[in-house]
């Protein structure tokens, strides 16, 4: 007899199913990768065409802890390709407000795709944040324990 889901559990299984069945452009999830875990997605996004980023592939972590979805995931980039932007660190961290401060359980992880697809999109210029060397030497292995400062949405 299986044990009963948490809330947590049912609602990633329902966002899971979800991004499955009809997932946002140049979305796609690593079916694999959540067979063995609910708690760890991997998250393949393609950047979009007419973008610098355009055509390339890119996979995201998304670990859920019990207290999702009042809780953020935590979210990085992972692989060998980790775009070069302004927030996005070289070890895949990334400086978006939804992932902490500004995080509601009304996102989802589609949403959360959205946002760092839309991110990539508007960017202008590929280049690393100014303090990546600092910040990757000197860093948490956990992005949502960095009090990050949200100074530049121009990007």
């Amino acid at each position: 007899m299986s044990t009963p889901q948490s809330p947590s559990e049912k609602r990633l299984q329902k966002e899971l199913m979800s991004l499955i069945k009809e997932p946002p452009p140049g979305v796609s999830v690593d079916e694999d990768s959540v067979t063995r875990n609910l708690s760890q997605w991997k998250i393949n996004i393609t950047g979009f065409e007419g973008t610098l980023y355009e055509g390339e592939n890119f996979q995201l972590l998304f670990k859920f802890n019990h207290k999702y979805p009042f809780d953020s995931p935590e979210v990085t980039f992972i692989g060998n390709n980790i775009p070069v932007h302004p927030h996005v660190y070289s070890n895949g961290h990334i400086c978006l407000s939804i992932l902490t401060e500004d995080w509601s359980p009304a996102l989802s992880v589609q949403s959360v795709c959205l946002s760092i697809a839309s991110m990539l999109s508007s960017c202008r210029e590929k280049k690393r944040p100014p303090d990546n060397t600092l910040y990757v030497n000197t860093c948490n292995k956990n992005p949502k324990k960095t009090k990050w400062w949200y100074h530049d949405d121009s990007v």
